[in-house]
């Protein structure tokens, strides 16, 4: 890897992007077992709007990770799985999310130390947010 490698137009900052939206991982997690209906989708996730469910199964089938079928007998059934490309996202999720479930104690402990009252103020107050 050059010193490069995180320049806008590069494609380690691609991968970086796509994985940055706190939707796009957790949609892709929910389809690793096969094709779902939005609304199954919506109920597998949990605390996801419409809304925003559909504009990020928009984005990921426009990079290419994620297909979208229609039922030829009924245009309002659709499903959504995962390509190929998108298949391949599984490893660094499951990465990110092992590592969550290793330090996610340390890092909701320094986010406490970070937002302690302090004695010169009325209210708690988060230092560095």
């Amino acid at each position: 890897m050059t010193t490069d490698a995180f320049l806008a137009d590069c494609r380690a900052r691609l991968a970086f992007d796509l994985l940055s939206n706190t939707w796009n991982a957790v949609v892709l997690w929910a389809l690793r077992d096969g094709p779902r209906r939005p609304v199954e989708l919506r109920e597998r996730i949990g605390g996801i709007s419409s809304k925003v469910l559909t504009e990020t199964l928009r984005r990921l089938q426009f990079n290419g990770l994620v297909d979208r079928q229609a039922d030829p007998d009924t245009a309002t059934r659709v499903e959504y799985r995962l390509t190929d490309l998108g298949r391949t996202l599984l490893v660094p999720i499951d990465a990110v999310g092992a590592w969550a479930f290793e330090h996610g104690d340390e890092v909701m402990a320094a986010q406490e130390a970070a937002c302690t009252p302090d004695p010169r103020f009325p209210r708690p107050t988060c230092r560095g947010v």
